[in-house]
């Protein structure tokens, strides 16, 4: 008997998603034969504004820290957040072996060095195109082009069943500014031979045409620099080391320099330097350096494209940047396109600079941004090399994964199957199946803990964000007499220091006072059935008068 909880078929190979089907992000996914695994990419997500005081967002790995030894190994697709950063959070669970190629391997030792077991960690550092076996497995990375250096698709073969190919994130980019073209030959090749799956991303699966070229967003960002004589800034991903050498480029054609601002970028290139990225480009200059060099023959590049609150982007929106600020005639260009979800923390940031009469230019006023996701006509492509006989696709929400689906079946694949989060799928050369399902879930990084989304701090405070609180104080003798009149403290629903809301609270003490005074005598005496009453009347009461209900919490006081 296997961990499934059944027996595993020998003659085939499983694919079980743990994240990133149905949303956004927290990329996971174990492939197993035999009882053996490995699980490729481990990633995060990005909470939104109903998850208040929640940023970061990870893939539940409860079924992979129950495999023990059996989990061979962590492999990378590429060094993105949403595929990679989660393993700072979860590797003391996992307790395996990393591998990745050059640029992410830099990526992970940087994460980990912050953890004071990061040492413990054991890093396998891949070849660009590498190809090894790893327990029944046969893994062939294949380079692909993406929004980030050494982007790679992992073919998993076993002996006798077949490969499977998992894309990671991918697009075909005839004329990248940086790093590799998606290699054409070796999935020519794999089709060939042929690929009983693939596991492929769904982001732009709805969008249709070509996702287009970095080089085009070079070109075009040139002549947007030569418009404009004062400060320039740009945000876009800090990870996207091809964007950041258009920037360089796109400036000396402006006789302009070039500053970096915020820790992720400088760490980035730290990354991409060490991995022989960037050869060509000098050293990017620091705020002093700017400042020196005067900000009309500056671009400025910030970090923060997503409106996350901490980043450079939003202080600099705010004038609270010690190294910068942009104001009237100055113009902020927003190079990246907002995930779902982050609209209106990006929207809000924008609002800010206009206010302050800054030129706020987006990838919809200007062909500055090209995504690193493959459109329909890539897909298309794609399978056309491949020619598999299944499409399982990932990395969507549902929607993403159902037209991925759709496009699949136009391109002649017999069989699709469409995921959700802990789905078990059997792929045997006679095609694919679901055979059962494995605990999977979200999980909240919730201050310096790790709770599932559905912990009770986190739905209190999203019901005390839309409905407010209430705390009601009573004081009573053993008896169950009332000592004082009770006191309520009404937040995010009544001011106690308006003259408008203040004879609100007095109704509502006064409700309480008398039902407590109704109360029937033999019940006073228990502090369970008086602080029900009292919660129950409080939030009746607010209910009844305002169409809210509050969290409402009640301190009874014995004397």
């Amino acid at each position: 008997m296997s961990s499934l909880g059944f027996n595993m078929d020998s003659d085939a190979i499983y694919c079980v998603p743990l994240g990133g089907c149905g949303v956004f992000g927290a990329n996971m996914t174990l492939y197993g034969h035999k009882d053996q695994w490995i699980m490729i990419d481990c990633g995060m997500g990005f909470a939104d504004e109903t998850m208040p005081g929640v940023d970061i967002l990870l893939p539940d790995p409860a079924f992979a820290t129950t495999l023990g030894n059996k989990l061979l190994g962590i492999f990378f697709t590429h060094g993105h957040e949403d595929h990679l950063v989660a393993v700072d959070h979860l590797w003391p669970r996992l307790n395996t072996p990393l591998y990745a190629t050059k640029f992410t391997m830099e990526r992970l030792r940087q994460s980990l060095s912050e953890w004071a077991w990061g040492h413990q960690v054991k890093l396998h550092e891949v070849p660009q195109q590498g190809k090894f076996d790893i327990g029944p497995f046969h893994l062939e990375f294949i380079r692909m082009a993406h929004s980030i250096p050494e982007a790679n698709s992992i073919a998993i073969s076993v002996e006798g069943i077949g490969t499977v190919l998992h894309t990671g994130d991918w697009k075909i980019d005839p004329d990248p500014v940086l790093g590799d073209l998606t290699d054409a030959e070796a999935l020519k090749k794999l089709g060939d031979e042929g690929v009983l799956a693939v596991v492929g991303d769904s982001t732009n699966a709805m969008v249709p045409g070509h996702s287009g070229s970095e080089r085009d967003v070079l070109k075009n960002l040139t002549e947007l620099f030569s418009e404009f004589d004062q400060q320039i800034a740009v945000t876009c991903f800090a990870t996207n080391v091809g964007r950041i050498k258009s920037i360089y480029e796109a400036a000396r054609a402006n006789n302009r320099k070039v500053s970096l601002v915020g820790r992720s970028l400088w760490s980035v290139d730290e990354a991409a330097r060490n991995s022989g990225y960037l050869r060509d480009v000098p050293p990017f200059l620091d705020g002093d350096a700017a400042n020196i060099a005067g900000g009309e023959n500056v671009v400025y590049i910030c970090t923060g494209s997503q409106g996350e609150p901490r980043a450079a982007l939003a202080r600099v929106s705010n004038n609270d940047h010690p190294a910068m600020r942009l104001g009237e005639g100055d113009v902020m260009i927003f190079s990246s396109r907002t995930i779902p979800g982050n609209d209106r923390a990006v929207d809000r940031i924008k609002n800010r600079f206009l206010i302050n009469g800054v030129n706020v230019i987006s990838d919809r006023d200007a062909p500055i941004h090209v995504s690193g996701h493959p459109y329909r006509d890539e897909l298309k492509q794609l399978y056309a090399w491949v020619k598999p006989k299944s499409v399982i696709p990932v990395h969507g929400e549902h929607m993403q994964q159902e037209k991925h689906a759709d496009l699949a079946r136009e391109c002649g694949v017999p069989e699709t199957f469409i995921p959700v989060n802990g789905d078990v799928i059997e792929i045997t050369k006679e095609g694919l199946r679901p055979v059962g399902e494995v605990k999977s879930g979200i999980l909240a990084i919730e201050g310096n803990r790790i709770v599932p989304v559905d912990n009770e701090a986190i739905l209190t405070r999203k019901r005390m964000m839309f409905n407010g609180s209430a705390v009601v104080t009573v004081v009573m003798d053993g008896r169950g007499n009332l000592l004082s009149a009770p006191r309520i403290t009404a937040l995010g629903l009544l001011d106690e220091t308006s003259d408008q809301d203040t004879p609100h609270l007095a109704a509502a003490e006064a409700e309480v006072a008398k039902a407590l005074q109704n109360m029937p005598k033999n019940l006073r005496g228990s502090d369970d059935e008086v602080t029900e009453l009292i919660r129950v009347t409080a939030r009746r009461f607010f209910n009844e008068r305002f169409d809210r209900k509050p969290q409402t919490r009640v301190h009874l006081i014995r004397v």
